[in-house]
């Protein structure tokens, strides 16, 4: 039924004009916006809606992964733009917040609204 058809994902901030100039100028993505909504435009022609929402919940969850070849590098990079990575109890992390317990080198940091992103190293 929808084999053939182009889906995309989306996700809820508070405040559209934060999540513009975090995703376009922090993260460097292609951001286009119409209606009040934003779409960022990822590499292999995917795009992804990003929508108000008034009562909005911070999703509790990885909502987007970027794949990244050397992750101390995209780490220093993304903290030197003023990106903080977060922390869990238990996580094997080091200093810069790289989980290193096992599977992908990962580490998790949020955007303006509270959504959960990560870097990992692929």
């Amino acid at each position: 039924m929808f084999g053939t058809t182009k889906a995309f994902s989306g996700f809820s901030v508070n405040d559209i004009e934060a999540a513009k100039k975090f995703y376009g100028e922090t993260l460097e993505i292609r951001v286009s916006e119409a209606n009040g909504m934003l779409t960022l435009h990822i590499a292999g022609g995917t795009d992804i809606l990003v929508y108000p929402k008034e009562n909005h919940t911070p999703a509790t969850y990885t909502i987007l992964n970027f794949p990244v070849e050397d992750i101390e590098k995209a780490v220093d990079e993304l903290v030197a733009r003023g990106v903080r990575f977060e922390r869990y109890d238990g996580f094997d992390q080091d200093e810069k917040g790289v989980f290193r317990g096992g599977g992908p080198l990962i580490a998790w940091f949020k955007d303006p609204a509270g959504n959960v992103l990560s870097v990992l190293q692929q």
